[in-house]
């Protein structure tokens, strides 16, 4: 029975083209936006997953909380943990089978005249015995054995050694140590949290940091990872390490806590409130999930509204075949098989559709997708999703078209199937009301990202640059040279130190007090460290009070305070204030107007400002803050700057960062989630267009002698056109009366993660609404206008 069915399929396909044609490209379309978004989201939901023990594998984030209302909580990769507390958890802690930790370092390395800065992290040896690595060269029992080795991905080989064996090879850290090369492994896949080119021991980390040696439970600066023997351990594990840290506290108010966290769900769970996950990027994979099967579902109701659309050429066939003694469930199971078999040729042509759009989205998401045709899984997978659609598209036309009588059908098709008319009605409604909302949530989110890239900062991030302070850069006077000498070539107009990126978080402590308040732990501070003319370089405004400057000696006791600051406060004349900072007085000399360096979505912290100074060692400087001049091509000025930089600090390659591009950056999530949005909402349109036309197709199927008797009474051209297509922009109305309020809820709800949002107004409805109704206008007219310039003689020769 199959056999024949299959040939029946293959024979209807054949005799009908052009409908197989749109029904094949409608279905192949929405395949393959489902499929892109399918391989996306298995990518995300599949990082770490290429560890075996994944299971038993847990980060430690930190929940920092005291009772006077101070709440915070670190990741597990947030550099919030006590160094300490790795050992005694290994100690104390039952069923702990590995623990290591971390911490990530990005460093120059140097191997005769090859140099590269590197992103590597400092671990424990049992890094190893958590994280199973496949190793080329060397193995996991000797890798650390030495305190000064070091190990490497297969690429950083390549680019340092060439073709010469690497083991045992000895290369230059930061200029200053010597390392030898214990290990090689494969490359990473790009979906693993944990991203290096090389690992180093913990042990030399702090040979190289002796100021970390002595800092105990009181500082967190690193990151711990816990392998159990079997997770039955989980609870007591969880619990006893709960208390580890409020043990080792000495503030009675003081209620932090660490705890596990798998680490299979690091990557995509990266929120955390009140020492819990509240979600992350697992939103946005839901999101793609939910969108991949809107397409797909869209595809389906496309094939369903054209199938039907054929009724009456099919009725016929059906009459015969009821006649004949085929049962209701046998012609059911002939158009299911056609469903399927348009679902397989589909798949197949949207199979190379894949192949072809893979590499451009790969490069528009900037991840490395593959895929892997020796999976048993991935075409389990395909052979599902081709089973699925063939049935969910099918469904509808087979109990539709086997329902019709024979009696009926062979004394002539006279409005058969007209009681179905509304749940197609209904289909394309959602069908088009589903891409309507897809196409307002796009604009609308495109519309937020512009308002945050467009939203003042309270800096000028334009023509301003970071140069790292490595090398003889860490010296102040080299630093101070350097700077004086690029502004007297006129490459910059100021320069300053800063303590870390500028658009990079900073320290935060909460052991700061002022007039009026003690309660010191209540408020997290962000503290940052840099020279003079800080504020002319950055391009800050200055709200009252005064910049660092070099003719104040007492400035290296003195602070910047931002505005955030000052309103915790509760300051009204800040300036000449006395606070204390550890202990130790300040006085405020300036306040700055409140500038967003750590992200443009959101609030500012609470930023103290410190100056930096010979005197003050402990307050390192990590980066020089460069404004060029806009007077000067830009291109001349930066290279103006590497080659002095090169003269001057030869060892160290130059890297310009430019500050605009990495707050750019900091929006490349909602970027992406705006592009993916128009993308596939633009391929739902034009799906949703070929479910109107399948309705349109029904319509002049039913209504053709009835437009040609209204042609023979001296109906017009115009006249019939608006006859006929007002049905349709009735349907096209209700999908966009349901679409806006859906749109604006879903959008509402997004926006509402950001603390600066754009107002939801109702142009971004008003345009797609119009949109809409044009597009569905143009769509359906062609074929009604076939219809109405159609020879009435061809369709009453009959009656």
């Amino acid at each position: 029975m199959f056999k024949l069915n299959f040939k029946v399929a293959l024979r209807n396909l054949w005799k009908n083209k052009g409908f197989a044609l749109i029904n094949i490209g409608g279905l192949a379309i929405g395949l393959t936006c489902c499929l892109l978004l399918l391989l996306y989201v298995n990518y995300q939901l599949g990082y770490d997953k290429q560890f075996k023990d994944i299971d038993r594998i847990y980060g430690v984030p930190k929940h920092a909380a005291n009772t006077a209302g101070f709440d915070r909580t670190l990741g597990p990769l947030d550099n919030g943990l006590p160094a300490t507390l790795a050992a005694e958890a290994q100690e104390k802690i039952q069923g702990i089978e590995a623990v290591s930790r971390l911490i990530n370092i990005y460093k120059l390395v140097n191997y005769k005249s090859n140099s590269f800065k590197i992103n590597s992290w400092a671990v424990d040896p049992q890094f190893l015995q958590i994280f199973e690595y496949k190793f080329i060269k060397g193995n996991a029992q000797t890798a650390f054995a030495d305190p000064k080795s070091i190990l490497i991905t297969a690429k950083m080989a390549d680019k340092l050694f060439g073709k010469t064996n690497p083991i045992g090879q000895v290369i230059k850290w930061d200029n200053r140590e010597a390392l030898k090369v214990t290990a090689v492994i494969e490359d990473l896949p790009g979906n693993q949290t944990i991203q290096f080119e090389a690992l180093t021991t913990w042990t030399f980390f702090l040979m190289n940091n002796p100021g970390f040696k002595d800092l105990g439970w009181y500082t967190g600066y690193t990151n711990t990872v816990i392998k159990l023997k079997d997770n039955k351990y989980f609870g007591s594990a969880d619990a006893a390490l709960r208390k580890m840290i409020i043990e080792h506290s000495m503030d009675k108010y003081d209620r932090t806590e660490a705890f596990l966290f798998p680490f299979s769900k690091t990557h995509l769970y990266t929120q955390f409130e009140n020492g819990k996950s509240v979600g992350g990027k697992i939103d946005q994979v839901k999101l793609f999930l939910f969108l991949a099967f809107c397409v797909l579902a869209i595809a389906c109701i496309n094939y369903m509204n054209l199938s039907t659309a054929r009724s009456e050429k099919r009725a016929r066939e059906v009459g015969v075949r009821k006649a004949l003694g085929s049962t209701r469930k046998a012609i059911a199971g002939q158009f299911m098989v056609e469903s399927l078999v348009l679902s397989f040729i589909a798949m197949t042509i949207a199979f190379v559709l894949l192949e072809f759009c893979l590499p451009y989205f790969n490069h528009l998401l900037d991840i490395e997708m593959t895929i892997n045709y020796v999976s048993i899984p991935f075409w389990l997978a395909l052979l599902a999703l081709i089973l699925i659609t063939g049935i969910l598209a099918g469904s509808y036309p087979s109990f539709y078209l086997s329902s019709f009588v024979p009696v009926k059908v062979l004394k002539g098709f006279t409005g058969i199937g007209k009681k179905y008319l509304p749940i197609r009605k209904v289909l394309v409604v959602v069908q088009f009301g589903c891409s309507v909302c897809m196409i307002i949530c796009a604009i609308i989110i495109y519309k937020q990202i512009s308002y945050i890239r467009n939203k003042p900062l309270g800096f000028n991030k334009e023509n301003l640059v970071e140069l790292e302070a490595t090398g003889e850069f860490s010296k102040p006077g080299k630093r101070e040279i350097f700077r004086r000498e690029l502004i007297r070539s006129g490459a910059v107009l100021s320069a300053t130190d800063y303590s870390t990126g500028l658009t990079n978080h900073g320290n935060n402590s909460s052991d700061v007090t002022w007039p009026g308040n003690n309660d010191n732990w209540k408020y997290s501070w962000n503290n940052r460290v840099t020279g003079y003319d800080f504020i002319k370089t950055i391009g800050a405004e200055l709200v009252s009070g005064r910049d660092f400057a070099r003719e104040f000696a007492t400035d290296t006791s003195n602070v910047l305070l931002n505005e955030s600051a000052v309103k915790v406060m509760g300051l009204k004349n800040p300036v000449g204030t006395m606070i204390t900072k550890a202990g130790s007085p300040f006085k405020i000399i300036g306040v700055i107007k409140d500038y967003s360096y750590e992200s443009p979505a959101y609030k500012v912290s609470p930023t103290i400002t410190f100056l930096a100074t010979p005197a003050t060692p402990k307050r390192e400087i990590y980066v020089e803050l460069l404004r060029l001049n806009p007077a000067q091509n830009l291109s001349t000025s930066i290279q103006m700057i590497k080659d002095l930089s090169l003269k001057m600090n030869p060892a160290y390659p130059v890297e310009l960062y430019f500050v605009n591009k990495e707050m750019e950056d900091k929006l490349a999530n909602e970027r992406l989630l705006s592009v993916l949005s128009n993308l596939f909402g633009g391929f739902a349109i034009l799906i949703s267009c070929l479910g109107l036309l399948g309705l349109a197709l029904y319509m002049a199927e039913q209504r053709s002698k009835e437009i040609s008797i209204r042609k023979v009474l001296g109906a017009d051209l115009s006249h019939l056109l608006i006859l006929l297509n007002k049905d349709f922009m009735k349907l096209v109305l209700i999908s966009n009366l349901i679409a806006c309020p859906m749109a604006y809820i879903i959008s509402y709800q997004w926006i509402q993660q950001f603390d600066y949002r754009a107002e939801i107004t109702l142009w971004p409805m008003i345009a797609t609404v119009g949109l809409s109704i044009g597009i569905a206008l143009l769509t359906v007219s062609l074929q009604t206008f076939k219809v109405v310039r159609a020879n009435p003689v061809d369709a009453l020769k009959y009656e």
